[in-house]
């Protein structure tokens, strides 16, 4: 059997997939702040529990991570949960678990995971979009992960907002050191800082969309600021990728109004005369990234002795 794994900045997600997708066991703990080597054992400690839980070894272990590991130096790079930064965290994994480990970016899981048997089951090209605290980006390609050269492919947050009207240069101040990543404008806080700014009233995305259901025409201008930036922001994707579908997940992926409003809005900056690209909701929700770990190993190793 298989299991993933998906570490985030509070918690270790972990489940078991049989050789059919099925999950056979799926467990979430805390995860360690500030301690490498507390990460490592967390990990262990939850792929055995996981093992005892399933009733069949797992063989091989997929892990998503908020980061990646460079293929320069072989160790973590660009990751949330700074402690793992500069540590060969694939090796160390491996000795602590005994067995076969791939590592991935978490938003890399997420389109794996939806391209697999979500949202996006049998598509070829699939690019996975994370839309909650942060904005992450992922491709998947024939049901399998695209890294890229420098390991790095899909990292669609930390471009700059496109066709950017005069209000929005030069953008906010951006945690990697820019300023008007698409990340600034697009993330959950985002939305929120933007509603804030523009009415005074400080109200978390769905509350925004709740009254923008109701009428309110201030939530309803916020809401549509933010579906002209998604459209902006994604026609550059289509532009680049022509992907066949582009699943959303995160917090404002909730957002059920943007499915139709979105692609309604798109084709202004696409550069074609059509535009067929599906945008759709992840169908496994919060379990995406942990099941696209999994599914970072072919489901035939599930069928070996």
């Amino acid at each position: 059997m298989r299991a993933g794994i998906d570490l985030g900045g509070t918690k270790i997600e972990g489940l078991v997939l049989d050789h059919a997708g099925s999950v056979a066991a799926r467990r979430r703990i805390a995860a360690p702040q500030g301690d490498y080597n507390a990460t490592v054992e967390a990990v262990r400690g939850l792929v055995n529990g996981l093992e005892a839980t399933a009733g069949a070894a797992i063989t091989h272990v997929g892990v998503g991570i908020p980061g990646t590991l460079s293929p320069a130096t072989g160790l973590i790079k660009n990751a949330n949960s700074t402690w793992l930064i500069g540590h060969p965290f694939d090796r160390d994994l491996k000795d602590a678990l005994g067995r076969p480990v791939r590592l991935a970016n978490d938003a890399n899981c997420f389109a794996v995971s939806e391209a697999a048997d979500g949202a996006a089951e049998g598509a070829e090209m699939v690019f996975g979009v994370i839309l909650g605290t942060g904005v992450g980006g992922g491709i998947a390609l024939n049901g399998r992960p695209v890294t890229g050269r420098n390991a790095i492919a899909g990292e669609w947050g930390h471009n700059p907002l496109p066709w950017p009207q005069d209000d929005e240069r030069p953008g906010p101040g951006c945690y990697c050191g820019l300023s008007g990543c698409i990340e600034t404008f697009l993330s959950g806080p985002a939305l929120a800082r933007d509603h804030l700014a523009a009415t005074g009233e400080d109200l978390a995305p769905p509350a925004i969309a709740a009254r923008a259901a109701a009428g309110n025409g201030d939530a309803e201008a916020s809401l549509a600021r933010y579906e002209k930036r998604l459209a902006r922001a994604l026609a550059t994707v289509i532009n680049i990728l022509d992907p066949d579908v582009i699943v959303l997940g995160g917090g404002v992926s909730n957002l059920d109004r943007l499915y139709a409003a979105v692609p309604r809005l798109w084709g202004e900056w696409v550069f074609s005369d059509a535009v067929t690209t599906r945008l759709v909701p992840a169908r496994h929700g919060d379990a995406s990234g942990v099941r696209g770990a999994a599914w970072l190993w072919p489901a035939e190793i599930s069928s070996r002795p």
